[in-house]
Parts: structure tokens; sequence; C-alpha cells
């Protein structure tokens, strides 16, 4: 880095720990999405912006709602600031997260697994 971002970036104090120990003080799924969030890049550096934007929604919205979106954030394997904003939002974090497998329609035609065997 160029001195002077060095210095900014020093005078600014914020790095990846601080960014950790903010998110863990919320919540462990808080903190997942932030440890990948600072990981995904290969300048740490670039993902500041980011995480100050996710951690702020802490603020406009609760920490819990926000601990409840990354965590759905998480099961929908999409674990970036958008994703969390949007479920925020929408107000998805407020309903249960409901994953159903696809059920097999009934249907004479339709042999199933015992079938095989």
């Amino acid at each position: 880095m160029p001195e002077k971002h060095r210095r900014y970036l020093e005078a600014k104090q914020f790095d990846g720990h601080r960014y950790r120990s903010w998110a863990k003080n919320i919540g462990p799924e808080t903190y997942q999405v932030i440890d990948k969030m600072l990981c995904s890049c290969k300048v740490e550096e670039q993902s500041y912006k980011a995480c100050m934007g996710l951690l702020q929604l802490s603020k406009k919205y609760d920490e819990k709602r926000l601990e409840a979106a990354c965590k759905k954030a998480i099961a929908l394997s999409s674990m970036n600031y958008t994703t969390v904003s949007n479920i925020l939002k929408h107000g998805q974090d407020l309903t249960a997260l409901k994953l159903k497998p696809a059920a097999t329609p009934k249907h004479e035609n339709i042999r199933g697994a015992a079938y095989y065997s």
C-alpha cells in the first residue's frame, strides 16, 4: 500500500479483528458472515466497507433481526451484504426458515423406490 493509504488506514483504526469482535458481540451467525466476507477478498481491506454496512444494519434494525437474517443467509449459502440487507428489508428474517424436501406426487404410474429393490 502507498504510504498515504497506510496512514489513512491507521487513522481509522478499523481492521478485520475489530469487525470480527463487533460481530461476535452481536452473535455467532453475524460473526460467521463477517468472517466469510473478510476472507472472500484477496486483500482484506477491500471488504471493510461491506462489513461496516452490514454491522450498521444492527442500528437500523435490531441486533436480533440481524442475527436471524445472517442465519438465513448462511442457510442460503449467500453470505454477503446484499443478501442480508434484502432479507431485513423484506422482513424475511421474521418468518421461520422452511426448507421442505420435494414431495413425490401420488399417481398410479409412479413406481417409487420399492419397485427397484
